[in-house]
């Protein structure tokens, strides 16, 4: 008996259909078990779990059953079905629609064109060109143009040499999308540029500087970039690629190298310096391998050893030089919450503040100290801290005036990277606001200095100072004056308001030359006639 049975199987499995088949395979994607499709068809169940995992088949237990005839489309279409399909899939049909309309399984569509070698790039390739298309380089350059149009001058890249650019600037300030045009600015003129991205973790280079609202992926007038997430890179159109990484794993940017950097929220990072040693490392590719670096700053020693290098150039900008890109209320709310506070000076300012309670100036100081100008002085003078070459730091140049028993601040001229030269012809310029008198710190030789001012066409009068204290000490006084309310800034001057509340932190006073010729002005308009100035030399 079961010899028979087994025998009769055996000849019943030669007589399957593929109608049979079709209604098996319908059973079992209803939600029936194998066993109650053998019973009902006569098929093993090793047959039948074969037969559907070929066919992408699962269970759906207690679903509603597929509608008649859709096995029957994954199983069976002629070739000239997917020919037809693929026609109008290149014509501009979507995947979904061509698959609904010829009853094609959509991956199956897809793995049909991989196997054919076809896809909608290809056959865009092989097209004729468009004689009265855009080129690349035509769309690159109009994207250039209008973000140059756009863009404030804190968020342009510098011109000239230099190798690190430092946007420094408050929140909202436009930093992200600053560096996002940079980027794609050079992966449209270069195809062959290998970018680094580095940012605090792996989900900030992800979800700000690539799909963020003013990331790489949403440009207005850029070719949008293809992000692979399995190899953590950005793809551009133009063959330019950019490699995400995380300053949490400053070890993976060792062995691959770069032609332009991107490193964002610099001040955030766990491992700021040596992430940045890592970095720098990497860019050793092309003829001018740059890094531009976007942070909110923070008074750590690696964001003031940064900007004190020669190579770096420094832009800086408030929060409000981008308000145009921001919700109407967010300034004005903030700046009623924290306004003249530490917290302000560098969230929406952008300024390096200092965290030391013994800071001879504070946000709050400088920020009441902002005034109109007045119609004549007394007296002007420019106050000049040279400086010790054309690399080192920069040359302090500060005009200020004085009116009555007032001190007014009337110009910042400082300047770094220039010649002896080049620094006494600022100062002559400098003189044109009316000055008597420049005061000029000869601690870095006296007749030299006098020489070159002289040789520039400083026609006023030139008085030689020179410190026998620190900056700290002899800054006190004039702190003192700012406090009483005698000094008066007349307009903006963040880079040297930026100065004086680091004035006395120790390591940063190499770098304070704005602040040290503010307090040789101070001093020469107010200390001097009130036999109050700092123990100085006048040679």
């Amino acid at each position: 008996m079961t010899h028979e049975t087994s025998f009769h199987t055996k000849f019943r499995r030669l007589l399957h259909t593929e109608e049979d088949w079709r209604g098996a395979m319908e059973m079992y994607a209803a939600g029936h078990s194998a066993a109650a499709v053998s019973a009902r068809f006569g098929m093993s169940r090793s047959a039948i779990y074969h037969r559907a995992s070929a066919l992408g088949l699962t269970r759906r237990a207690g679903r509603k059953p597929p509608p008649t005839g859709a096995i029957l489309k994954r199983i069976h279409r002629p070739q000239h079905i997917y020919e037809q399909a693929a026609a109008e899939f290149f014509a501009g049909e979507t995947a979904p629609v061509v698959c609904a309309r010829h009853g094609i399984n959509k991956s199956t569509f897809h793995g049909w064109l991989w196997r054919h070698d076809m896809s909608k790039t290809k056959c865009a390739t092989a097209k004729d060109p468009d004689p009265d298309a855009v080129t690349d380089e035509e769309m690159a350059a109009r994207a250039d143009t209008a973000w140059r149009t756009a863009a404030h001058a804190a968020q342009r890249a510098p011109e000239g040499a230099w190798s690190t650019w430092l946007f420094q600037g408050g929140r909202g300030a436009g930093k992200t999308r600053a560096g996002a045009e940079w980027i794609a600015a050079i992966a449209a003129r270069a195809g062959d540029a290998r970018i680094a991205l580095v940012g605090a973790t792996m989900r900030d280079v992800r979800e700000v500087m690539v799909d963020g609202p003013s990331g790489l992926a949403w440009l207005p007038d850029r070719a949008r970039p293809r992000f692979e997430a399995g190899r953590q890179r950005l793809v551009f159109p133009s063959g330019a690629v950019a490699y995400a990484f995380s300053s949490q794993e400053p070890e993976r940017l060792r062995g691959p190298q770069f032609d332009a950097a991107w490193a964002d929220e610099f001040c955030a990072w766990r491992k700021p310096a040596y992430t940045l040693q890592m970095l720098r490392m990497g860019l050793r590719r092309g003829i001018d391998p740059r890094l531009v670096v976007t942070t909110t700053p923070k008074p750590i020693r690696e964001l003031r050893t940064l900007r004190a290098e020669p190579s770096c150039v420094v832009t800086q900008a408030p929060t409000a030089a981008n308000a145009a890109h921001l919700a109407p209320a967010f300034i004005d709310g903030l700046t009623a919450l924290y306004g003249g506070t530490k917290f302000a000076a560098r969230e929406l300012e952008g300024l390096l503040v200092e965290d030391a309670d013994t800071a001879l100036w504070t946000a709050r100081d400088l920020a009441n100290v902002r005034g109109a100008t007045p119609s004549m002085f007394d007296e002007v003078v420019v106050a000049v801290d040279p400086p010790a070459g054309t690399q080192g730091s920069a040359c302090g140049i500060i005009v200020a005036g004085r009116c009555g028993g007032r001190a007014f601040v009337l110009a910042d001229c400082s300047a770094q990277g220039l010649s002896p030269l080049g620094w006494a012809s600022r100062v002559a310029a400098a003189a044109r606001y009316g000055a008597r008198t420049v005061v000029a710190e000869a601690n870095q030789g006296g007749d030299m200095v006098r020489t070159t001012l002289a040789g520039a066409g400083v026609s006023c009068a030139i008085r030689l100072v020179h410190a026998t204290r620190n900056k700290r000490t002899r800054a006190e006084p004039v702190a003192a004056l700012y406090e009483r309310g005698l000094v008066t800034h007349c307009g903006a001057f963040p880079a040297l308001e930026e100065e004086l509340m680091a004035m006395g932190e120790g390591e940063s006073e190499t770098k304070l030359d704005r602040a040290d010729a503010l307090v040789w002005a101070i001093t020469a308009l107010l200390l001097e006639r009130m036999n109050a100035g700092p123990r100085i030399s006048v040679l």
